[in-house]
């Protein structure tokens, strides 16, 4: 197990240098001048010259993407004399010492995301706690409400094979899953918080942390939750509910099902005590994906419902071509993705003696 975690962890971490790459380059190849970005209105040709020479935009992109490299590292280096890009952000002065003479030093730290372009003096790290808690809360309840569902709907869909319920639910989740989903969004918002209002009492847009008009204080607004948290876990919600159905048939014609049927117990106390149990692993797999993807695929969403997440800051830096905070928000969401599979894999080598021999 131990050679196991080590070489998915190697993989992970060719993974993040791959996406850091791509962003980089990407971003880099794009037309617009960063200094400009930064100073709006209010540039000269003085000033553009320093601040390309602070931040580094007056070095060829190779060594801007080994610099890249170097503030992403929890191993970087810094030298004394003069300040690569990033460098004086990335706390020049924090960090375990590793090693230091005169000219350099090398340090331990916390990858360095670098600073906004938009917001003077403010990290892309700040800005990016600020938003994924948001959406964490967002995935673990759309995740939730996709699981237990999709459980429930699939259990009974397999109980009616070939009836109109079954016919029914498959019907849905084929629906769930070939909607877009700021389509669905769109349509829910205006469905549930638009035309039904009155009944619902939910708000088409709206965050996690609302601030009261009189008082002015903070109170979380656990209502705002509901509409994306749904709009979120129907494309899960119907993987779950025909995985679920799949292997519950597959489940149910199995000898051990019909020793149990055979006992005298009830049918929906088999199915569920019994074929449930053994059916439920690649659910479960399935599951832990989609929660991966949550992560990172919630932008239309949280934009659409005004969400203050992640996905909307993404939006947000993209309209105002903030590259820094594009890049580390998708930095953050890749590596919650590998974080994530790393420990479903480690967990099925626990679990699973087989995997452990393969």
């Amino acid at each position: 197990m131990v050679g196991y975690s080590i070489k998915r962890l190697l993989n992970g971490l060719l993974v993040l240098w791959g996406v850091a790459s791509l962003i980089f380059f990407l971003f880099m190849a794009l037309p617009a001048d960063p200094a400009r970005m930064m100073l709006g209105q209010r540039d000269d040709a003085e000033t553009l010259e320093k601040i390309r020479e602070r931040y580094g935009f007056n070095l060829s992109m190779g060594e801007q993407y080994l610099w890249y490299l170097n503030d992403l590292s929890p191993v970087s280096y810094h030298p004394k004399s003069g300040t690569g890009p990033g460098i004086d952000q990335a706390g020049k002065y924090r960090g375990i010492n590793l090693f230091s003479n005169k000219s350099a030093s090398i340090k331990l730290k916390w990858p360095y995301l670098r600073t906004s372009f938009q917001r003077t003096g403010k990290t892309v790290s700040s800005v990016i706690s600020e938003t994924l808690p948001n959406t964490v809360v967002l995935a673990v309840t759309a995740i939730i409400i996709a699981f237990v569902l999709g459980i429930s709907m699939g259990v009974v869909s397999a109980g009616f094979s070939g009836k109109w319920m079954d016919k029914l639910i498959t019907v849905i989740s084929i629906f769930g899953m070939s909607v877009p989903s700021f389509f669905a969004a769109i349509l829910i918002a205006w469905v549930f918080a638009f035309l039904w209002h009155d009944f619902t009492g939910l708000p088409m847009n709206g965050s996690l942390v609302e601030v009261d008009d009189l008082s002015g204080k903070e109170y979380y607004a656990w209502g705002n939750l509901i509409l994306p948290a749904l709009t979120l876990g129907i494309r899960p919600l119907a993987v779950i509910v025909q995985l679920t159905r799949n292997t519950m048939l597959e489940v149910m014609g199995m000898d051990y099902m019909r020793t149990a049927r055979s006992k005298g117990l009830g049918v929906w106390s088999v199915r569920i005590k019994h074929g449930l149990r053994n059916a439920l692993n690649p659910v479960i797999t399935a599951t832990s994906g989609w929660f991966a993807s949550m992560l990172a695929g919630a932008v239309f969403i949280e934009f659409i419902f005004g969400w203050n997440g992640m996905g909307k800051e993404i939006v947000n830096a993209l309209n105002t071509l903030d590259l820094p905070v594009v890049m580390g928000a998708v930095l953050v969401a890749a590596g919650l993705f590998v974080i994530i599979n790393f420990l479903v894999d480690i967990a099925y080598g626990l679990l699973d003696p087989r995997i452990r021999i393969q």
